[in-house]
Parts: structure tokens; C-alpha cells; sequence
């Protein structure tokens, strides 16, 4: 998922250069979107590891 993250900021980065404002503003909304769940789930897997040991 991380993955999908820093592409979505590349394609927002790339189109902010050329200037497709509507495209980059999207582009960072989904990055910003899926980063913030991306680090939910990484808190949830470290709390669900910890308890398991």
C-alpha cells in the first residue's frame, strides 16, 4: 500500500510541474488517503504482533 502512496505523489508531483492543478490536487488527495491508512494498519499490525508474544 505504501506503494500506491508514493506513486499517487509522483503523478501528483509530475502533473503539478506541468500544471494540471485538478489532476495533482487529486492525485495528493488519494496519496494523503492512503498513507494515513497505511500507517493505521501498520499501528494495528504492531499492536496485534506485541500481544501475540
Amino acid at each position: 500500500m505504501l506503494r500506491w502512496t508514493v506513486i499517487f505523489l509522483i503523478v501528483a508531483i509530475i502533473a503539478a510541474i506541468f500544471g494540471f492543478g485538478g489532476i495533482a490536487a487529486g492525485a495528493a488527495g488519494i496519496a494523503k488517503v492512503l498513507f494515513f491508512i497505511f500507517i493505521v494498519l501498520f499501528v494495528l499490525s504492531l499492536i496485534m504482533g506485541r500481544k501475540s508474544v
